[in-house]
């Protein structure tokens, strides 16, 4: 790894309303080096890195480039500085194509001004295929998954040969497969002299992929280490100011009768001849890689997406779900992988986000009866331990940890007895996702049932009783979580399955 210094962030201060976001931070980046960039929800880091982006104008401190002080007005001026961002909030076109997105600005062009769209597509795959996609780069990006979108979002970055390299969260939603190419890319710009600043709450990541790490709380820098000379629990100490317990707690699996029975359903180049049960006071985890089929189950359990054939039964009971509100009405309720899209109001009040999804709780004939809505969500806020100045809060001005648990709120009021949660601890730090693990814990030793995705395979190892794997839309093995393995789990994942 190189010693020169390629940055120097010095006494970096950012205010917002009531927040005093970054506390005089001092920040240093090598050519060549991976620094990482850790700390629980809240803690600044994002601010930070937007403010090196060109986001967010610093209000005091200095930026210097090679030791010459810049001033980075804008994402535009961070572009021609040779700073790129892949942000932790997609910034993708969403009705342009995957091709048109990577390019946006750059459009190749023909005599005449036309663009040239036989060269867009060719250099678009040439991007894509470094990330080992096989991705249509002519695909709109709304058709994509989140997974893919990501993915996009990290070649858009890397085509345009930064100098430096900011990625926000850029693992959330990719599996071991997917990530080991990814840490292949950020090896390869690493051994040419790019210096990277790697945001992430995996920690292991941090010990696979980091050369220097650095730890905020709160807004200020509480140092930075060497991540060779560390282990995990240090950091995790710098970061919470505390030691935490067992990150996944004791699960007594007790299951009850199957409350939801899927059979052989199918949904023509999504999911094929998919059957299984889930138990009550069961967490059920489903594996899998990107494209595996797993968020397409999800959405056509909650009637998202429309089966063309199969069966599903709750309690016993055969069921048509034709809409999410049948879903609802049957009980089940659905935490999505992307709760900033689908899942939450970001620019309504925690209030308003808990009681959405059942307004016939808290109304009296046509009219809310607001004193009522006040007592339920204050009951839940409180059972939940939602960390909010006030009900009347803006979601979006909340962690990511008390969002999703917003979310789980917000569910929880439907009286929901099924929980289907997709990627139920993305963007979450370390501490918020051992808190919410205890409370998904509590659902099930309430009788409610769990199906859990996630690409996280210790998360999956961790909280599940049973573990489906599914690929290509099937799934390819089941088996008790006590016999579950990582090395197990991606092969069942990636193997060529029989047509």
């Amino acid at each position: 790894m190189a010693d020169n210094v390629l940055l120097e962030m010095r006494g970096i201060d950012r205010h917002f309303p009531g927040v005093h976001a970054v506390r005089s931070v001092d920040f240093e980046l090598r050519a060549g080096e991976v620094h990482a960039l850790v700390g629980e929800n809240g803690a600044g880091k994002s601010t930070l890195m937007k403010v090196l982006a060109g986001v967010h104008p610093a209000e005091r401190g200095q930026i210097l480039l090679d030791g010459r002080e810049v001033h980075i007005a804008s994402p535009a001026v961070a572009v021609q500085l040779g700073i790129a961002m892949v942000h932790q909030e997609l910034k993708l076109a969403p009705h342009l194509s995957v091709a048109e997105n990577i390019f946006l600005g750059q459009l190749p062009a023909r005599r005449g001004g036309l663009v040239d769209w036989r060269q867009l597509h060719r250099d678009a795959g040439e991007a894509v295929g470094l990330l080992g996609l096989t991705l249509d780069v002519a695909r709109k990006v709304t058709d994509l998954s989140v997974a893919e979108m990501q993915m996009v979002e990290i070649a858009k970055a890397l085509h345009r040969n930064a100098r430096i390299l900011i990625m926000d969260e850029p693992s959330a939603v990719l599996t071991p497969f997917e990530l080991a190419k990814l840490f292949d890319i950020i090896r390869g710009a690493r051994a040419r002299g790019v210096g990277i600043i790697y945001i992430s709450h995996r920690l292991e990541e941090i010990f696979e992929i980091g050369d220097r790490t650095t730890v905020l709380k709160d807004g200020a820098k509480v140092g930075t280490v060497n991540v060779a000379a560390v282990d995990k629990w240090q950091i995790v100490k710098m970061m919470v100011g505390r030691d935490l317990g067992k990150t996944y707690p004791q699960r007594e699996h007790r299951p009850g009768e199957a409350v939801l029975e899927v059979r052989n359903l199918t949904r023509r180049g999504r999911l094929e001849d998919i059957s299984f049960q889930l138990h009550r006071g069961e967490i059920l985890g489903i594996a899998g890689l990107i494209g595996a089929g797993r968020s397409d189950l999800a959405q056509v359990i909650f009637g998202a997406q429309r089966a063309d054939a199969g069966e599903i039964r709750i309690n016993g009971e055969p069921v048509r779900l034709r809409s999410p509100k049948d879903a609802m009405r049957r009980r089940i309720g659905f935490l999505t992988e992307d709760r900033h899209k689908t899942g939450l109001f970001g620019w309504l009040t925690v209030r308003e986000n808990i009681s959405i999804a059942n307004l016939g709780r808290i109304t009296r004939g046509l009219l809310l009866d607001l004193k009522r809505e006040l007592q339920v969500v204050l009951g839940l806020v409180n059972q939940l331990r939602i960390a909010t100045p006030s009900v009347e809060q803006k979601v979006e001005n909340l962690s990511g940890g008390n969002q999703q648990r917003v979310l789980l709120a917000k569910w929880i009021n439907t009286d929901s007895s099924i929980f289907l949660i997709d990627e139920p601890t993305r963007g979450i730090d370390v501490g918020s996702k051992e808190e919410f693990y205890f409370l998904m814990n509590d659902l099930t030793s309430k009788g409610a049932a769990i199906l859990m995705i996630s690409s996280e395979l210790p998360e999956i190892m961790g909280m599940s009783d049973r573990i489906l794997v599914m690929n290509k839309g099937r799934i390819t093995a089941e088996f008790p979580a006590a016999e579950a393995t990582e090395e197990k789990i991606m092969q069942y994942a990636a193997l060529e399955v029989a047509r």
